[in-house]
């Protein structure tokens, strides 16, 4: 199959990018399951941006700034920022249905306040702001005739050709696809090919992700030779469901934004002992940690979050999803206390891109979590994923409307068709489960909330032993989809053990005991990329990049 752009991903960045796309050529969307079962699907929050007259450019970049603790690349976070207002305009356009403050199509946006946020700033549809805009992104996108939504269907790796003589310069071309009807895999071949498959969150045992997110572009990119930086930053929500019967539910920030206090199990507050100023709106990592520790200290499974104070007609019509939700489980939030603890939630490192989405693979772009763009440095700042996403979905289409009329498939390289050879069915799927739920423990407990170099080698040490064994069912066995996830979030757990062994300080969201303090030495970016010699023997690189004051 051959089309103007492959996107790979249907969640905020990879739709918007398709609509805009659209207008300059074909546009095919494949996605692993249906195509609203994204992150962007579960996001609660909303998307900041300065819509207030009590707000300004400035204050949302010094709070980005704050939060990402000196890892940010300000020119980029000034250029996001500056353009938020605007693309919330395009959301509307879209139709989005933003909650108003009053009844009137033309009431000024309703805007909540998160952690880390000095204003009220965060457009939002209650607390299902994700699963509006994925509705009114994907009823656009099924409408226009120029987009194909390829549904169910997973991509194995990506399609590189050499660009020169040497084969050291290189360019993507499109991606393997394995479509799950068939078990056929078909090469797509693309003028450019868009990365947009979100975050790593099943790397860990427990996280707030669907399960679809298991770092597939970041591991695409890195096997294919992109720069990847930042893995170490993983952020972990201070606040998930705590329940025997819940999965992945997210109890969101702007709760905390609304009053809700963190208590223990007797009712008493605690985040005076770690942010006595901005208590439980303190940065998700501040409130992370804060959590972990007081779970340590009291040998509890989990802390809880108390709104009851708030009137219970607010609450109902605020928080509609939670509320619904909770009830399922038996909790009433208008009533009780609502248990939670942390979970892996976003992946703030990712694949290197510059300020239109390009990676340092030609033809190869990577837009939301997928990319490290250098906006969230080392904690992303609440609910600026959202904004970050439909930015480079349009900064993005800027460059290729500008780019297209000089890109061009090359036809002179044949795309070699996927041969399985001898490669046998796999008939033991324990092979892939067994391994599958080692990796998630093994970084739960040792690469998780707060880490020590001695458990950091040793889940160095286990995840490679695995890579190893999952790499030889690879070869000797026809892929499936689970296999190729199972690659994808063992690659990705290495990647962010070696980047927590590379950084010799704390900062945001890493946190090791043995470097307690920030170093200013270590204000720097570890980039990471895959070689091969002339001898096929793989090798990784690391570069440092300064980030300027």
């Amino acid at each position: 199959m051959e089309c103007d752009f492959l996107i790979i991903g249907s969640g905020i960045a990879g739709l918007s990018f398709a609509l805009r796309a659209s207008a300059l050529g074909s546009v095919v969307v494949v996605t692993k399951k249906e195509g609203n079962d994204t992150a962007t699907n579960l996001a609660q929050g909303g998307i900041a941006a300065v819509i207030s007259t009590l707000d300004s450019f400035d204050l949302h970049v010094q709070d980005t700034l704050e939060s990402g603790a000196g890892i940010c690349d300000e020119r980029i976070v000034r250029l996001v920022v500056g353009d938020g207002p605007e693309q919330v305009r395009n959301l509307i356009e879209v139709g989005v249905d933003f909650v108003r403050e009053g009844q009137e199509k033309d009431s000024p946006l309703s805007l909540g306040r998160e952690g880390g946020h000095s204003r009220r700033r965060v457009v939002h549809a209650h607390d299902l702001t994700g699963r509006e805009i994925e509705r009114a992104l994907l009823k656009k996108a099924k409408e226009n005739p120029n987009i194909q939504l390829i549904e169910n269907s997973i991509c194995v790796d990506l399609l590189i050709v050499p660009k020169s003589k040497t084969g050291k310069v290189k360019t993507c071309v499109g991606a393997y696809v394995l479509q799950h009807d068939s078990s056929d895999i078909v090469p797509f071949q693309a003028k450019r090919t868009i990365l947009c498959t979100g975050g790593a969150g099943k790397v860990y045992l427990y996280t707030s992700n669907p399960d679809i997110s298991t770092g597939d572009g970041i591991a695409m990119a890195f096997r294919a030779g992109a720069e990847v930086a930042n893995m170490e930053f993983v952020q972990f929500h201070p606040t998930c469901l705590y329940h025997r019967d819940a999965k992945n539910f997210l109890i969101s920030e702007a709760v905390r934004g609304e009053g809700a206090i963190l208590v223990d199990e007797s009712g008493n507050r605690f985040m005076h002992k770690y942010d006595p100023e901005r208590m439980e709106l303190a940065t998700r990592d501040t409130v992370a940690r804060a959590i972990d520790e007081e779970m340590k200290k009291t040998g509890k499974d989990c802390v809880f979050l108390d709104i009851t104070h708030k009137d219970a007609g607010f609450l109902r019509k605020r928080f509609p999803g939670i509320y619904a939700k909770c009830k399922e489980y038996g909790i009433d939030i208008t009533r009780d206390r609502i248990p939670v603890v942390p979970a892996a939630h976003y992946q703030c490192g990712g694949v290197v891109t510059d300020e239109w989405g390009n990676t340092t693979i030609e033809g190869l772009m990577a837009l939301g979590e997928t990319a490290c763009t250098g906006l969230h440095g080392a904690n992303r700042l609440a609910s600026n994923s959202l904004l970050e996403a439909v930015v480079y979905a349009n900064k993005a289409f800027l460059f290729c409307e500008k780019e297209l009329s000089t890109i061009k498939v090359n036809k002179k390289t044949d795309i070699d068709l996927w041969r399985s050879g001898n490669a046998t069915s796999l008939d033991e799927e324990i092979l892939i489960n067994h391994n599958w739920d080692i990796i998630r423990r093994t970084m739960w407990n040792y690469v998780g909330i707060v880490r020590r170099e001695k458990r950091l080698l040793l889940a160095q040490k286990r995840i490679a032993e695995i890579q190893q064994e999952i790499e030889q069912h690879y070869q000797d066995y026809r892929v499936t989809p689970n296999m190729i996830e199972l690659r994808n979030i063992a690659l990705v757990a290495s990647l962010i053990i070696m980047a927590s062994l590379k950084r010799k300080e704390s900062r945001g969201l890493h946190y090791i005991i043995d470097y307690p303090e920030k170093r200013e030495s270590c204000r720097k970016w570890n980039i990471f990329k895959k070689v091969v010699d002339a001898d096929g023997q793989e090798e990784i690189k690391v570069r440092s990049k300064k980030i300027s004051s």
